[in-house]
């Protein structure tokens, strides 16, 4: 994954003077930067991108990737049928209920 962030940074982000083009991140965000903001996140940018060259450098030769730090264990509790809610409990807090369900605005125009 390093690889790829790091491909992609030198594809499309860097300029050929080896700058960050905060203008095309700036495009691609969907946001609009004044001045000030071009030179503070093309700088902050830029220490990113060396952190991931750092990274990088690591070697991890050996070393079994992982998704957390520490061994995570099953930590589920026992799968064991229990009465469920009744209906009245489950339409208690509901803003508006008919025949015994939870009415919600309609999300999808009819086709």
């Amino acid at each position: 994954m390093l690889e790829t962030m790091l491909l992609f940074c030198d594809c499309f982000l860097i300029m050929s003077d080896k700058t960050i083009d905060i203008d095309y991140v700036a495009k691609l965000a969907r946001i609009e930067l004044t001045d000030e903001e071009r030179v503070k996140y093309s700088a902050q940018l830029e220490q990113i991108l060396d952190y991931f060259k750092k990274l990088s450098a690591v070697d991890v030769e050996g070393v079994e990737p992982s998704a957390h730090a520490h061994s995570i264990y099953n930590v589920w509790r026992e799968d064991v049928p229990t009465a469920g809610m009744s209906i009245d409990d489950a339409l208690l807090n509901a803003p508006a209920k008919r025949e015994n369900q939870i009415v919600v605005p309609k999300v999808v125009d009819d086709a």
